[in-house]
């Protein structure tokens, strides 16, 4: 599995990963109809707003947030725990590991190549908020941008490493699916998914900017709806690029420590 052949791969993976994307796009349609939980949060959240706004946050910016987190939600995804679960299970992670490609990279690969049709799926909801809010909310700073731009990789990284990490638990376990679970409910408190983590008292906001869930969605959200300055902003896009280097080395070690047991065990 050399550089080099990885490299020259990488087109047909990606093209291979569309292709699936868009073979199975009934199924992804049903997954982001699954993810349209900003858009119930923003109902509550306007009904509790109707006579002041909550700090920074009254109508349009709660609107611009939820729409935001939506959006940044599509673009974020990864599924690799449960592939790499599935794989394992049933034995097929032998045929990835034959082939001349990393199976992680191919794993990421795979996933990162379904982004486009997710984003185009979600382009009407973009839109909604551009026509809704106005250009108001979001940043005029040109770093800013550059720092989203930036938060959406990591808020990716994070994401698919923490998939994988926990999906690569199965090659010790008989399945990590419930670690993933158990992963998802402190994701749903802490990302800022369904509540903004500036609405949380001082001491659990403090504690969620060392834990990666707010890296996930929150930061790339509040970037956008320009909740920071320029460097507020950059001091917190350093500490999740921080989380993104943790997540990636403890998936090397679990993949490195898990394969030979696989090998061993289970090819």
């Amino acid at each position: 599995m050399s550089v080099r052949s990885t490299v020259r791969a990488l087109p047909t993976l990606l093209r291979v990963g569309f292709a699936e994307a868009v073979a199975y796009r009934a199924e992804l349609f049903v997954w982001i109809l699954v993810t349209t939980m900003p858009l119930i949060m923003l109902a509550l959240w306007l009904a509790v707003a109707r006579d002041a706004p909550i700090g920074r946050l009254g109508a349009p910016e709660l609107i611009a947030y939820f729409l935001a987190a939506f959006v940044v939600r599509q673009l974020t995804a990864s599924w690799a725990a449960w592939q790499i679960n599935t794989e394992v299970r049933d034995g097929t992670l032998a045929m990835r590991l034959l082939r001349p490609v990393h199976p992680l990279v191919a794993y990421a690969t795979e996933q990162f190549a379904a982004l486009p049709l997710r984003g185009a799926l979600s382009i009407p909801m973009a839109l909604i908020a551009i026509f809704v809010v106005g250009t108001a909310p979001w940043p005029r700073d040109p770093l800013i941008w550059v720092a989203w731009a930036l938060s959406m990789l990591g808020g990716w990284l994070i994401t698919l490493f923490a998939n994988m990490a926990i999906g690569c638990l199965s090659l010790f376990l008989d399945s990590s699916i419930k670690l993933m679970d158990m992963w998802l409910t402190l994701f749903l408190v802490f990302s800022g998914y369904l509540i903004p983590v500036e609405m949380f008292p001082p001491a659990v906001r403090a504690a969620s900017d060392w834990l990666p869930f707010r890296y996930q969605i929150g930061l790339p959200v509040e970037l956008l709806t320009n909740a920071h300055p320029r460097g507020t902003a950059f001091e917190l896009l350093g500490r999740q690029w921080l989380m993104v280097a943790i997540l990636g080395s403890a998936v090397a070690i679990a993949w490195r420590r898990g394969v030979g047991r696989f090998a061993a065990y289970g090819g």
